[in-house]
């Protein structure tokens, strides 16, 4: 039986779009993985009763406490420990589930994975990554999305590294191709940081293909794998994630690789580097992303991704 994680009292709409989203992922996910819901059990339940679903369809963690977006990420994981993100990590931690996903404070995600899952030996620094679409139909990685916004040439190498076991094993690609996103195509291009990590990424043991432009991200002709720092990423992604709703302002209509652009879609980021697979959403979270988010978490845990990738770092 596969026990994933999600706390209920996270993101803007919680816990509503929380529960709505875990009935919805009910239909999603396999017939032997239970839902565990860390939050206000009362608030749980009288949504669950709403919707005409049993309670006992999830095992329901009461918690007292929530982590609020303003709050000090630091201190209100140390000064609320019965809060849902603070608890989900504890049974995370103890094996009680396999995974963990919220669309609460990401400050709060990362200190949890940081001091509780706790980064795999080896690792210098976990980073956030994004499944984005490409145009024929499959899935990229695009990493680091926010987390370092400033990253030293051997921690985008190393991000090069993670990103090639999370594509090979959760993402199904055989032998992904790693690309360093930068303002050129030649060695000799970008900035002294891009062009020392260039020279390690071409001596690492993964399929490194070399430089890429912003052109080719979405093309899917050059690579699986695109490394760049946390600014450039985040920057990249909230570009791509406006295309959307862009396109849904001006009636384009429904399109299959526009479509992947709604963040619905993919539903979080996992964060590559720690011990347990930890998902984050985002705040404005929907009822189909939280469900998406969940889907993603089984996918990665099924996948068995923190074991291939505590093997890569040995």
């Amino acid at each position: 039986m596969l026990r994933l994680g999600l706390d209920a009292m996270g993101g803007d709409y919680a816990p509503e779009a929380a529960v709505l989203g875990a009935v919805k992922a009910l239909e999603q996910v396999g017939d032997d993985v239970r839902i565990v819901m860390f939050g206000d059990r009362e608030a749980i339940e009288a949504i669950l009763v709403r919707e005409g679903c049993a309670t006992d369809k999830f095992d329901i963690v009461h918690t007292t406490q929530v982590i609020e977006m303003g709050d000090h990420p630091a201190q209100a994981f140390k000064s609320k420990q019965d809060s849902s993100i603070a608890v989900g990590f504890g049974y995370l931690k103890a094996g009680k589930i396999d995974g963990f996903a919220s669309a609460g404070s990401t400050g709060a995600m990362m200190v949890g994975a940081m001091f509780v899952a706790k980064p795999i030996e080896g690792v210098i620094r976990p980073s956030i990554s994004s499944p984005i679409p490409v145009v024929d139909g499959r899935t990229a990685l695009l990493l680091d999305v926010g987390l370092n916004v400033d990253c030293r040439p051997d921690v985008l190498q190393q991000y090069g590294l993670l990103g090639s076991v999370y594509a090979k094993t959760v993402l199904g690609i055989d032998n992904p191709r790693v690309a360093l996103l930068n303002i050129g195509e030649e060695s000799t291009k970008g900035n002294l940081t891009s062009r020392e990590a260039y020279e390690l990424m071409k001596n690492s043991d993964y399929n490194f293909v070399g430089n890429i432009e912003g052109k080719h991200v979405f093309s899917g002709r050059v690579a699986d794998v695109i490394v760049c720092d946390g600014f450039v990423g985040n920057i990249l992604l909230k570009a791509a994630e406006s295309f959307y709703p862009i396109g849904q302002a001006l009636g384009v209509g429904s399109n299959p690789f526009f479509d992947k652009l709604n963040y619905e879609y993919f539903g979080g980021t996992p964060v590559l580097g720690v011990n347990s697979p930890v998902i984050i959403g985002h705040g404005c979270s929907t009822p189909v992303a939280i469900a998406a988010m969940i889907k993603q978490t089984e996918k990665t845990v099924r996948a068995n991704f923190t074991v291939h990738l505590r093997e890569a770092f040995k």
